[in-house]
């Protein structure tokens, strides 16, 4: 792959609720990617590396203790700033592409929007674990919650988050909606209820149009 050590790397993030299909079109993404010969770093959140993976086991794992929206958050955080240290500042540093499956954008939107968390308490932390780092470009992929979760059910047994009331991924999908009115620039939403194909274009118009005003 061709070799970017001249400056620093692009931050990309892949965004939406359950059942929205971010795995497909991830994979679309990293191929777009490889056939203009960019080097990338594929990762996710919470986890990405071996410690903040078993912090995202516990967050998604379903408990008999319940877990208060504050600890919750600070486990997502803690989860992050592994991840910063151990993989994203290391890969755009030395020029590559980081391609990260949510960020905190999601934080925002499911425990800011959906849990009803103080968005400054979360803007404080934000500061706090990535100081001025924020994704370049957002792609925030958009679906009616009841056919996301029903999406979401078909794949198996549902995590701790997936088991939440229809009314809280509504307030999610809000959360999500909100940022992107906020920061057009920076994120473009996708109707991801359309078929695959047209899902496809429609990312790869925002992919090169985003890209366009950043490179």
């Amino acid at each position: 792959m061709k070799k970017m050590t001249n400056k620093r790397g692009l931050f990309l993030t892949l965004e939406g609720a359950e059942g929205v299909g971010k795995s497909t079109n991830i994979a679309f993404i990293t191929q777009y990617l490889e056939q203009r010969g960019i080097e990338y770093v594929l990762t996710r959140e919470p986890g990405g590396t071996q410690l903040a993976e078993r912090i995202r086991d516990l967050l998604l794992a379903v408990h008999e203790e319940h877990m208060s929206g504050l600890t919750e958050l600070l486990l997502v955080f803690a989860a992050r700033a592994q991840h910063l240290d151990k993989v994203i500042e290391p890969a755009l540093g030395a020029g590559k592409w980081v391609v990260c499956d949510r960020f905190t954008d999601a934080t925002f939107a499911y425990q800011g929007a959906g849990r009803g968390l103080s968005v400054e308490t979360i803007g404080q932390l934000q500061s706090l674990v990535q100081g001025e780092l924020r994704p370049d470009l957002t792609l925030i992929l958009d679906l009616n919650p009841e056919i996301g979760l029903e999406r979401a059910s078909n794949r198996g047994q549902l995590d701790r988050f997936e088991r939440e009331q229809q009314s809280f991924f509504r307030h999610v999908r809000q959360g999500y909606l909100d940022i992107a009115q906020a920061e057009p620039k920076r994120c473009k939403v996708i109707d991801a209820s359309k078929g695959l194909e047209e899902v496809k274009l429609d990312l790869l118009a925002a992919l090169e149009l985003g890209l366009s005003r950043i490179t």
